[in-house]
Order: structure tokens, then C-alpha cells, then sequence
């Protein structure tokens, strides 16, 4: 049964849609045309933010910068008992999840993915966003320059992501 709902969720979606347009009696492929134009013009504002991220995360990825920022962390890290080899993962993992997922593949390169350190890494991946690519996509589409609480809460939110990330796998 799920398996079916599966299948024929996405052409009952499709026809939902046109047919609460043709019950409407509006105009469904101009209002896909509008909403098309709205998107680009979103992707075209967006693009110089979301350019400057990536190349500053592979600038800093393939630079060693974050190697040796985590190996700088790992002391204070292991005071905590939080794996030292998750230190430049959770840096990263704020920035850009590309970059993050290429970490993670190193991990399980060098650890293996059913590691405790490992498990940690996929748990952590899967349970925190990737803060400042975020807001600069999401408030920059829309012009917010004021984040007030969100970056607080989102900081607050990734590091529950990763205590649970730590104390359920590690």
C-alpha cells in the first residue's frame, strides 16, 4: 500500500493542482510561467552569496586550513569527549554541506562508516543545517538584513544536533 502511495503521490499532486486551476478557472500555465520568471529572478539575487560561500569553503577545505584548525581544536575537544576527528566536519557543516559530505567521506575512508565516529559524523550530517548557507540564500531572496534571533537559534540548534549527534553514537 505504501508503495503504491509512493508511486502516485506526485501525479495525483499534478493533478490537484491543474484541476483546482480549471475549477478556479485560472490561468495554470501562466501561473507557472510567473511563479518560473519569480524563481529565476530569486536564483539571479542569490547567486553572487551563494558563489561566495562555495569558493570560500573549497578555499578553505583545500587550503588545510580547517586541518589545522581542527587539529588546533582537538585538545579542547577531547576535554569534552567529543571525537577530535568530527572537529573540522562540524566547522565545515555550517558552511556548505558539499563540503561537509566530502569530509564525511574522508571519515569513513579512514574510519569506516559503522565507526562510532562515523555513525556520529551521519547522525550529526542529517541533524543540523548548514547555518550561514541558509541564511544568506533564504534572507538574501528576500532582502532581510536584520536576522535578530536566528543565527542564536540556529547555533543553539546545531549544537543540540550535535550533542545528540555524540551522545547517542560515540
Amino acid at each position: 500500500m505504501m508503495e503504491w502511495i509512493s508511486r502516485m503521490l506526485i501525479p495525483l499532486t499534478v493533478g490537484y493542482i491543474i484541476s483546482f486551476g480549471l475549477i478556479s478557472r485560472r490561468p495554470v500555465f501562466d501561473d507557472f510561467l510567473d511563479g518560473a520568471k519569480e524563481g529565476m529572478q530569486i536564483v539571479v539575487g542569490v547567486l553572487p552569496s551563494l558563489l561566495g560561500l562555495m569558493t570560500a569553503a573549497g578555499v578553505l577545505r583545500s587550503s588545510g586550513f580547517m586541518d589545522a584548525l581542527g587539529d588546533v581544536l582537538a585538545v579542547p575537544a577531547a576535554r569534552i569527549h567529543f571525537p577530535a576527528e568530527l572537529v573540522p566536519i562540524t566547522l565545515v557543516r555550517l558552511v556548505s554541506n558539499s563540503a561537509a559530505t566530502g569530509l564525511l567521506l574522508d571519515l569513513f575512508k579512514t574510519e569506516g562508516p559503522d565507526s562510532p565516529v562515523g555513525m556520529a559524523a551521519s547522525v550529526m550530517l542529517c541533524s543540523t543545517e548548514t547555518v550561514f548557507y541558509c541564511i544568506s540564500i533564504y534572507f538574501g531572496s528576500v532582502q532581510v538584513s536584520k536576522t535578530r534571533y536566528t543565527i542564536p537559534g540556529a547555533f543553539v540548534a546545531t549544537a543540540v544536533g550535535i550533542w545528540a549527534a555524540v551522545a547517542l553514537c560515540c
